[in-house]
């Protein structure tokens, strides 16, 4: 009868007796551990190819130091995360950066009525090498936490803390929201409203902004604000608010195409022609414009981009190819359809 001492998976101790090094040895050069010499390496990588040896992840990460893991942070409840289009290409964006590589993703979204606080502690803990942040808010106090972690982050929309250390990729919405706004006005509409994102979050301030910019050049008034909140049901709220408010408006820029869908809605409920009567103006062009009626216009927000480069941003650092200092802003691009 034959004894085949590899019918079962090799050991390290084996691997260390074939290269003829100490078992310490092996690990460190199977692991990316220091103090390895060249020879001791190439001897140990011999045998691991020669063995067939496969790394044990939890012996490997203490040895680095690493979870071979990564967190994608949304701190919003899972039927928001589920349901809007925006978040949805955030994660397909990050999936597909991650894609060759070993790396695991940990998805972290937030309870019902719950604060980021526990968020914040699972960073604090050690439990993942680096992490993407996405859809946060003031109060979070996500910032913090990456700071006094000292962990390895990008942010997908402008922090609400501003640190050299801070990293962050976004479109350059006051820029994009000026943009959209000035589109109504060469339409030739004189009483612009706009619904506005969260004023908690960077995006909705500074969509606000880019409104108020814009209306402020043309010298056209800026009163007609209501603030929404992402979702199609704000939208309609808002929307139903600026009429009763403003009922002589003839414009309305919304700060996402789901609340600009709700606007649509209510401008229709209420006899308002679009475009004749009222130009509708949204922000994303992520599936849900080109399906409104009418058609939306809209700026197109390149998220599953800004979510490769944001996870590749992350995966520089990691891996030691240098650390990104300033923050990555991609233009937003105006699609015309027929809501202008």
């Amino acid at each position: 009868m034959s004894n085949d001492r590899h019918s079962t998976a090799p050991t390290l101790e084996e691997v260390a007796l074939a290269a003829g090094v100490s078992r310490s040895t092996a690990s460190r050069a199977i692991n990316g551990g220091d103090r390895v010499s060249p020879e001791a390496q190439a001897a140990v990588d011999d045998a691991v190819a020669r063995l067939g040896y496969t790394p044990n992840r939890a012996a490997r990460s203490l040895v680095t130091r690493r979870t071979g893991s990564i967190a994608l942070v949304i701190p919003e409840p899972d039927g928001r995360v589920l349901a809007d289009p925006f978040l949805a290409g955030t994660l397909r964006g990050v999936g597909h950066a991650l894609d060759p590589t070993d790396l695991q993703l940990v998805l972290l979204i937030a309870r019902p009525g719950e604060h980021a606080g526990r968020i914040a502690r699972y960073l604090k803990g050690g439990h993942v090498d680096g992490a993407i942040i996405a859809s946060h808010h003031q109060g979070d106090e996500l910032e913090n936490a990456i700071l006094a972690a000292q962990l390895p982050a990008v942010f997908i929309g402008r922090p609400a803390v501003l640190a050299e250390s801070l990293v962050y990729v976004d479109v350059d919405n006051v820029a994009a929201a000026r943009r959209a706004t000035q589109r109504l006005v060469d339409a030739g509409r004189k009483r612009i409203a706009t619904i506005a994102g969260p004023l908690d979050m960077s995006v909705g301030s500074d969509r606000l902004e880019g409104w108020r910019a814009a209306l402020t050049d043309a010298r056209l008034d800026v009163t007609a604000s209501a603030d929404g909140d992402f979702t199609l049901t704000g939208g309609a709220i808002a929307m139903q608010r600026l009429l009763d408010d403003h009922p002589d408006l003839d414009g309305v820029f919304a700060a996402s195409d789901l609340m600009a869908q709700g606007a649509l809605r209510v401008l229709q409920s209420a006899g308002r022609r679009v475009p004749g009567d009222v130009s509708v103006v949204g922000f994303d062009d992520l599936g849900v414009a080109a399906a409104t009626t009418p058609p939306l216009t809209t700026l197109r927000n390149p998220v599953e981009q800004m979510a490769r480069t944001a996870t590749n941003v992350l995966l520089d650092e990691l891996e030691g190819r240098g650390r990104a200092t300033r923050p990555i802003l991609y233009p937003a691009e105006l699609v015309e359809r027929a809501s202008v």
